[in-house]
């Protein structure tokens, strides 16, 4: 996430990292050489020390045998949570897909529009109710067809 940082700010998003490891382990993370499993002294945010892991056990990212999920918890600038993602040790995060979900939660807010599967920036946007999101619908049976090659034939 260092390496994408500035992408964050320029979103207005803050980002924390928490972590059931010491301070000292935190540091000694950081000034790791990448090449050996650490940061190589590129951490641009905060990371928070859950020594006695509180916070991680509320939000339900404790495993059984106590060590930390990999989780992410978008919240909005009003305080709601939108996203929260836990996986596994062994799967790591994408950037990218949390930039294009930080971009789809503005888009919904600043446009009153719904972001369907797949949405990326400069996509098409759905009217978020029953009705309306049909204009949208409509329009992947002719895309779909378009991409097969059969001629799209107008309703009558």
């Amino acid at each position: 996430m260092s390496d994408q940082m500035s992408e964050f700010k320029a979103l207005d998003c803050e980002v924390l990292g928490l972590s059931v490891d010491s301070v000292y382990t935190h540091l000694a993370w950081i000034n790791t050489p990448r090449e050996k499993g650490g940061l190589g002294g590129n951490l641009k945010f905060p990371l928070i020390g859950d020594l006695k892991k509180d916070i991680s056990e509320k939000y339900g990212f404790l495993s059984d045998d106590g060590d930390n999920y990999r989780a992410v918890v978008l919240v909005d600038p009003e305080g709601i949570v939108r996203h929260v993602s836990v996986t596994d040790y062994d799967v790591g995060r994408s950037v990218d897909e949390l930039i294009r979900l930080v971009l789809a939660f503005q888009t919904v807010k600043k446009n009153g529009v719904a972001c369907p599967a797949n949405w990326k920036p400069g996509s098409k946007t759905m009217k978020p109710d029953p009705v309306g999101s049909m204009e949208y619908f409509s329009t992947l049976k002719r895309k779909i067809d378009d991409d097969n090659g059969n001629e799209t034939k107008k309703a009558k």
